[in-house]
């Protein structure tokens, strides 16, 4: 069972009806104890104690369910939970433990209150939902990062006199910024013969707010690969982030707002495939269909458009792959997106796009499903319990001896080049979408 099976909690049915309380009545399994989710529990293997494992969060949750624990007694261990669903994969009893632990972040984000809540609001609502004002953000990060004035502040002992440098030290190394609405032709190319690729095809392209403001190579990418198989990209108006942020940080009202919006921009394509190149929205996107069950009015037009989403390895596994021409002699390693291979199931489709580049060699990564430590906005709130689960990773990547690290979701691409910058290692960060891309000439 994958967490695209899973019921992303709804608004209580009566009042002081905890999200929690009912997901854990809805559940149809419960845990066995059998322990194996420990081995593949990261925050398990840092801390070494039952309570930051996914059977004793489960235990937690079950006392808070029945009332025999306060919300407040739990929230800081429970919280440490990265959301990887590792443990979901590994669960012979397909618990439904990402259905508890979302029900739990909403609890927690209706109890939240004062500057908390306000600094939560202003980061999701008045900066990731705003495209022009992420746009802005990233542009000034990148100038402060490439213009010399992060070097001249971090030698000055400045940050450190005012308390920031250990914040500013886990700002990740930002790509450049790319004006690449106006770099692409949206469409398949004059010569293109559709009949080797499985026919003309339209597909509609989410751009998200993070792949937006900071990765829009990777968009540039995944028109042009997508146009050299036959397949017309088509760009709707009135996009929106896809409110996966705000779910886990328990505002869920905002991420139905969110997701009618992205329904009523895609419904103006048809029934057009949706194709994402971020593993976390397509993750949360899938599953729209749950998440407005309970509204009359969308749940129908939910489900339709949650049934159109593809991540755009997964779009294009089941076409013929125009053979790429152009070689990439790379040493590239492939690092699993959680929400890609334990949200989605798919693991094989990017593993073969990669295959199909003549010169490129593909090397296996250990472990390479073990979550990075990004998981969305975590890294920023447990920097210290996310670095060193990033710590097991880079020590694999440093041992593999390659030229790049290939992987799909924009959090991880971030926190991968974090971990690359601080152990100086000569590694380049790319989607594997841009390295098929370079391919096609």
């Amino acid at each position: 069972m994958t967490a695209i099976d899973l019921l992303l909690p709804a608004e209580p049915k009566a009042p002081g009806t905890s999200h929690l309380a009912q997901a854990w009545r809805n559940a149809t399994s419960h845990c066995i104890k059998c322990g194996f989710c420990l081995p593949v529990c990261p925050t398990y293997s840092v801390l070494g104690v039952e309570a930051a494992s996914p059977r004793g969060r489960l235990d937690l949750m079950d006392a808070v369910a029945q009332g025999r624990l306060a919300l407040g007694t739990v929230a800081g261990r429970v919280g440490q939970c990265l959301g990887c669903l590792a443990c979901e994969t590994a669960c012979p009893a397909g618990i439904r433990y990402g259905q508890m632990f979302e029900a739990l972040q909403c609890d927690m984000g209706t109890q939240r209150r004062g500057w908390r809540r306000w600094r939560a609001r202003l980061l999701l609502d008045g900066v990731l939902a705003r495209p022009r004002v992420l746009r802005a953000v990233v542009l000034a990060l990148r100038v402060y990062q490439r213009s010399g004035l992060q070097r001249l502040l971090r030698s000055s002992g400045l940050l450190r006199l005012l308390g920031l440098a250990g914040r500013e030290g886990r700002l990740p190394p930002l790509p450049r910024p790319l004006a690449w609405r106006a770099e692409v032709e949206f469409g398949a190319p004059p010569g293109t013969d559709a009949t080797t690729t499985g026919g003309a095809q339209r597909a509609a392209l989410f751009t998200g707010c993070v792949m937006d403001a900071a990765f829009g190579a990777v968009h540039a990418a995944t028109a042009h690969v997508l146009a050299a198989n036959g397949v017309q990209c088509a760009l709707p108006a009135g996009q929106r982030c896809c409110g996966a942020l705000h779910a886990h940080a328990g505002e869920t009202a905002s991420a139905r707002r969110l997701a009618r919006a992205n329904i009523a921009a895609f419904e103006t394509v048809g029934d057009a495939p949706v194709v994402l190149n971020s593993a976390g929205c397509g993750a949360f996107m899938k599953r729209y269909g749950t998440l407005l069950a309970d509204d009359p009015a969308w749940a129908p037009r939910a489900a339709a458009l949650a049934a159109r989403v593809r991540d755009v390895s997964e779009f294009l596994a089941v076409r013929t792959l125009v053979p790429p021409t152009r070689a990439v002699a790379l040493r590239v390693a492939y690092d699993d997106p959680c929400h890609l291979v334990h949200a989605q199931g798919i693991s094989r489709e990017p593993r073969d796009l990669l295959r199909a580049i003549p010169g490129l060699t593909l090397v296996e990564l250990p472990e390479s499903t073990w979550c990075c430590g990004s998981a969305g906005s975590y890294s920023l709130q447990h920097p210290e319990l996310a670095g060193d689960v990033l710590a097991r990773k880079m020590r694999h990547l440093a041992a593999a001896r390659v030229d790049v690290v290939a992987t799909g979701n924009p959090g991880c691409l971030l926190q991968l080049a974090l971990g690359i910058s601080r152990q100086g290692l000569d590694v380049d960060v790319r989607h594997p979408i841009e390295l098929l891309a370079q391919a096609y000439p």
